[in-house]
């Protein structure tokens, strides 16, 4: 007998599903994604074979080519005991409420002395315009700065602190404003921090370019 041919039909699938599957899967990484912190303003690093990465939560200190100095406190968990610290320990008299507002801003760049009156006039200087933290030998508020640091991390592992201090240079900046970031760290008891380079390859035929080549460079 001749075989029964069954007729073929095409197969509907339903993506409805599939399709709020990935929409929910995307909403939850475009929330859930950290942001990349905003840069105070551009500095030409200099380049180092060096491939370690930064920690996300850095306490950023950023020096422009001009000296101008600028403090961006990464950890989001202690930024507002520090400013807090400061505060207290400067007698700069800061309400709650203007604690509370200069914790919203992304990073700090001008003295002290002027905290108080930038907070009460409610505007938002432009980091151009701003003088940057006072860093000269008469008046280094940097070493404030991190005092209050260590006092709100103290306790802790400072070996953990270390790797979240990071210092950021350009690269025409002249040696005596970074010595005076590095006397700020010093006159804290901290003698261990790491400087932000742009990567760049090995020299050809140096010990760590044959490293890397078999493999057995810095991951």
């Amino acid at each position: 007998m001749p075989k029964v041919k069954i007729p073929r039909k095409s197969t509907a699938v339903d993506m409805t599903a599939m399709c709020d599957v990935a929409f929910l899967l995307l909403s939850f990484f475009i929330l859930a994604t950290k942001q990349k912190p905003p840069e105070v303003l551009a500095v030409k690093t200099p380049n180092s074979v060096s491939s370690k990465v930064a920690p996300d939560k850095a306490i950023l200190v950023t020096l422009t080519k001009e000296g101008k100095a600028f403090l961006m406190l990464g950890d989001d968990t202690k930024k507002a005991d520090i400013l807090a610290n400061v505060n207290l320990t400067k007698g700069l008299g800061l309400s709650p409420a203007e604690l509370q507002a200069w914790g919203k801003q992304p990073f700090i760049g001008q003295p002290l002395g002027t905290i108080k009156s930038t907070l009460a006039s409610g505007r938002e200087l432009d980091p151009v315009r701003m003088p940057g933290i006072p860093t000269d030998s008469t008046n280094n508020e940097m070493k404030d700065w991190i005092k209050s640091v260590t006092n709100v991390y103290a306790g802790g592992d400072m070996r953990e602190l270390q790797e979240m201090l990071l210092v950021k240079g350009d690269n025409d900046a002249l040696y005596p404003s970074f010595k005076s970031i590095k006397d700020a760290f010093k006159a804290n008891d901290i003698f261990k921090f790491r400087i932000v380079t742009n990567g760049a390859a090995p020299p050809a035929g140096s010990e760590l370019a044959k490293q890397a080549a078999s493999g057995g460079g810095e991951k």
